[in-house]
């Protein structure tokens, strides 16, 4: 009996050892020393093992890269009530957004006219055109419309140089006029949404939100 058992015991031995040698077969220790798994990888050399601080470095740029700057608009005082409820719905923080109000800057006219008779607007017209100067013709505002804009510059004094420096001598009536700012507007802007917010931004409705959330752009 003993005999039977020491010789099960050795055909055992023997058999694992042919197995692990690969005699039998690939072992667990020959797939792990497998070249081609060596070969299937990709660009190896790109991987870099970072300290801890570094790590945490990386984490926040790589963070910040994703983050878009987005915004609405534009409203004016009337709806914009509305635009910051349909806002609310993004659940963001309350310092992740903000009102952007660009101002814009006054815009000085050498004006002639206003030609609200047909007839003196087309004597006006050809009197512009015989001395060869360029003119656009506006319509707003009321108080200057219609009338001749011969050019637009950002002071008063600007504005009369050129008309010292550049207009025709026979080109009379000539003034320099602010044009009127446009009714003030209003923009919600979250310049640093990330990748969760910025898909509930693009989700909410669009009709209180002026068309909704678009990339932002500069403003003047």
């Amino acid at each position: 009996m003993l005999r039977a058992l020491v010789g099960l015991l050795l055909l055992a031995n023997l058999a694992f050892l042919a197995w692990s040698q690969g005699w039998l077969g690939r072992s667990p220790q020959q797939s792990q020393r497998e070249p081609a798994r060596l070969q299937a990888q990709v660009r190896p050399e790109a991987l870099v093992v970072l300290p801890p601080a570094k790590a945490g470095a990386a984490v926040q740029a790589a963070r910040a890269a994703a983050q878009v700057c987005l915004e609405a608009g534009p409203f004016n005082g009337n709806v914009m009530g509305a635009a910051e409820a349909a806002l609310g719905q993004a659940q963001l923080p309350a310092d992740a957004w903000s009102r952007v109000d660009p101002s814009a800057a006054p815009v000085w006219l050498v004006f002639g006219g206003r030609y609200p008779e047909a007839a003196a607007r087309r004597s006006r017209e050809e009197e512009l055109r015989r001395a060869g100067q360029t003119y656009e013709l506006i319509e707003f505002p009321a108080d200057l419309a219609p009338g001749f804009v011969l050019s637009r510059h950002g002071s008063r004094d600007d504005a009369e140089a050129w008309i010292k420096a550049r207009a025709k001598a026979d080109l009379r009536g000539l003034r320099v006029v602010q044009l009127p700012s446009s009714s003030p507007t209003h923009w919600l802007r979250v310049p640093r949404a990330d990748t969760e917010q910025a898909e509930r931004l693009l989700a909410l409705p669009t009709e209180p939100l002026a068309g909704g959330f678009k990339p932002c752009a500069a403003k003047t």
